[in-house]
């Protein structure tokens, strides 16, 4: 394999408090949520308490109190029921944001809310179309061992594919650059959608970064097909590779 090409950064830098502020005010933070009534309260707590100025957008396909929750503390909640599954869902999160930069995230408290400025900065500051927050600096101890082997060994194919090292092909906590994702298309139906969406834009030149994070416990129950996922991340990395 060639030397590695994409650019890594594994610790937070310390942004100024203006600078953080001004990221911020260009922030949407975009989640989809089913049946996340377990958990949404505390994610958009944590989302108040690091970026105020934020939009906090959910898609939300639920039948328990998910959407009510998060409308009662302030996020903009557009409903798409009955589901339409992951690839719409996040598809509307990204076209509906308002946000110069739209910061993704799962809310189920597995991803760190205290690494959006970072994230948001890095588009807004220094220029990058996208930061992918990676989970894979190391094992994950929230993680299962198949699915960390999995995750290690489908990102390991893409970089010799796309010749740059690329080490997380599923996070669900990236930064977007919004008139970027205006630009291009992608295949909305099928699994693995986040495989598509870091690919498409270091195919096409796009300024890309990782910042490693922590991956932690979810709260609720998992949704995930893997067998479903693994025959979808495969498609999707030869499919943007080669068309």
């Amino acid at each position: 394999m060639t030397a590695p090409m994409l650019d890594v950064i594994g610790v937070a830098t310390k942004p100024t408090p203006t600078a953080s502020r001004r990221s911020a005010a260009h922030v949407t933070v975009a989640m989809i949520t089913m049946n996340e009534a377990g958990a949404v309260r505390e994610v958009i707590q944590d989302i108040r308490r690091i970026v105020p100025a934020a939009e906090i957008l959910i898609v939300d396909s639920s039948e328990d109190e998910t959407p009510t929750i998060a409308a009662t503390l302030g996020a903009r909640v557009i409903r798409q029921f009955p589901p339409k599954g992951y690839g719409p869902a996040m598809d509307l999160a990204l076209r509906s944001a308002a946000g110069a930069v739209v910061v993704t995230m799962d809310c189920d408290g597995t991803y760190p809310a205290d690494r959006v400025p970072e994230l948001a900065r890095l588009v807004v500051e220094d220029g990058y179309d996208l930061v992918d927050g990676s989970r894979l600096g190391h094992k994950p101890a929230a993680m299962p061992w198949l699915n960390y082997l999995a995750n290690y060994g489908f990102a390991l194919f893409a970089s010799v594919l796309f010749k740059r090292r690329i080490t997380d092909l599923h996070s669900g906590m990236r930064a977007y650059r919004k008139s970027m994702l205006d630009r291009w298309r992608y295949r909305v139906d099928g699994a693995a959608l986040p495989v598509e969406l870091l690919l498409r834009p270091i195919k096409s030149g796009a300024k890309v970064t990782t910042v490693f994070i922590d991956y932690r416990h979810r709260i609720g129950v998992s949704t995930m097909r893997p067998l479903t996922g693994a025959w979808w991340t495969l498609k999707r990395i030869l499919d943007v590779r080669f068309h």
